[in-house]
């Protein structure tokens, strides 16, 4: 139970860290203010699943346990993360519909990717300092991940583009919700997803997290793993625009 609480402690300060962020990029100009903003809820989004990981993964966490993390820490970002994103495929998306120019949309996919290799270098300073048991575990082998996937390339990439329409398409009916439920409702689809598909690809459904998380492991190459977690939320999200013409 330690081991929880310290990992606990360990979500509320790069919550508040990013939040800080955010705070002070409201003095900066508009343009410059997205950027920072992104940067810092995708810094938030990496770090805060890292330590998730990590925690199911080590300490073997009784489901209710987890998902109930899960769920909890969804509706933080939920709340905090204002107009961010926090996705390379929805940069783009607005690029195609007009409504960001293309080398906008590029200096955020930069931040994005800037901010998720942050995130892992803040992670491992933090893990080095062995305020858990875990932490030590994972200090202990130099902070290697391995194989994440527990399924096929095929399988795992079909559960990334399954577990992005999915969200893709409650986001676009959130709005038929009462306010008030509609951050409850995708934070409880993000859950059930990496519920049900968490267990063979680890349902990232986001290129830039699964960048800063599964890119290290050991067990694929660069390139199945842009296949799995790339290509498969790009399709999935692309899909479900289709679905909704």
């Amino acid at each position: 139970m330690n081991d929880l609480w310290v990992s606990v402690a360990m979500l509320g300060v790069s919550v508040l860290l990013s939040e800080l962020i955010r705070s002070a990029a409201r003095v900066l100009p508009i343009d410059y203010r997205i950027y920072l903003r992104e940067a810092a809820s995708t810094f938030q989004l990496c770090c805060c699943t890292h330590e998730l990981k990590l925690l199911g993964d080590s300490a073997q966490l009784e489901l209710s346990y987890g998902l109930a993390l899960t769920y909890t820490v969804t509706l933080v970002h939920l709340v905090t993360f204002q107009d961010a994103t926090c996705n390379p495929t929805a940069a783009l998306e607005s690029v195609c519909r007009g409504t960001r120019s293309l080398r906008a949309a590029g200096v955020v996919i930069m931040l994005q990717f800037a901010a998720a290799v942050a995130a892992q270098s803040y992670v491992a300073s933090a893990w080095s300092q062995g305020l858990s048991d875990i932490h030590l575990q994972q200090k202990s082998t130099d902070f290697r991940c391995f194989d994440p996937l527990g399924g096929t390339l095929l399988e795992a990439a079909v559960v990334e583009l399954a577990c992005a329409f999915v969200l893709q398409a409650a986001c676009m009916h959130a709005h038929k919700l009462d306010e008030r439920l509609q951050v409850h409702f995708i934070a409880a689809v993000v859950t059930a997803a990496v519920y049900a598909g968490g267990g063979i690809s680890g349902a990232m459904f986001n290129p830039v997290l699964a960048f800063s998380i599964q890119f290290p492991c050991s067990g694929h190459t660069y390139l199945e793993y842009c296949f799995v977690y790339w290509l498969g939320p790009v399709l999935g999200k692309q899909w479900t625009g289709v679905h909704s013409l």
